[in-house]
């Protein structure tokens, strides 16, 4: 099952992941942080239909291209529903803060904890993982998980936001994150991939 990552925004450099089957050529768009017909010219280079688009959360960096994307693709916006509000509204998403306002359409579907997203073959399963933003979410498949902004290599989200919570991000890791197996890949939304075996022994929010 391929993966295919793109970073985008470099102010922040967002991971965007595309992720398709190949049997059906039904895929997904992960947290499309700008620059929408990049995106879709790749999708339509890698051989697959979008279908859904998925924002692992609602802040700025991760939802800028939702509308142009949409309006692309006709794909199904999916985000928690916890964080629906921050899609029209610059100082929830926080970009009223960074100087570049942006809203989006609203969602098609909001996700709720034990969801699943059907894509394909493919089956991505909703994790609720506050703390964050209290609508954070990772996308866990067969081996692997999306992460966000909750866990990063050798590190974790921010937890000083409006809506963010320390205490409740650890819990969330831990208690969700920390229970999968061992050599389950990491996709985080910044940086480079890890695994939950390497964050459990060198994570040092956890020592």
């Amino acid at each position: 099952m391929p993966i295919k990552r793109l970073i985008l925004l470099a102010e922040f450099e967002t991971n965007t992941y595309l992720i398709w089957d190949k049997e059906s050529g039904l895929g997904a768009v992960i947290d499309p942080a700008n620059s929408a017909q990049v995106i879709a010219d790749e999708a339509e280079k890698l051989g697959f239909k979008i279908k859904y688009i998925i924002n692992t959360h609602g802040h700025a960096d991760h939802i800028g291209a939702n509308s142009e994307l949409k309006n692309l693709t006709g794909a199904t916006l999916c985000i928690h529903e916890d964080d629906s509000e921050k899609l029209s509204n610059t100082d929830l998403n926080l970009s009223s803060f960074v100087g570049f306002p942006i809203t989006t359409v609203k969602a098609d579907r909001l996700l709720k904890d034990g969801d699943v997203i059907n894509i394909g073959n493919i089956s991505l399963k909703v994790m609720h993982t506050p703390g964050h933003s209290k609508g954070c979410i990772c996308l866990v498949g067969d081996g692997f998980v999306f992460s966000g902004d909750t866990l990063f290599f050798e590190s974790i989200g921010r937890y000083d936001f409006p809506d963010s919570n320390g205490d409740l991000l650890r819990k969330s890791i831990e208690e969700k994150l920390f229970v999968l197996p061992d050599a389950t890949k990491v996709y985080t939304g910044h940086g480079g991939q890890t695994t939950i075996g390497h964050e459990k022994k060198h994570n040092p929010f956890f020592f």
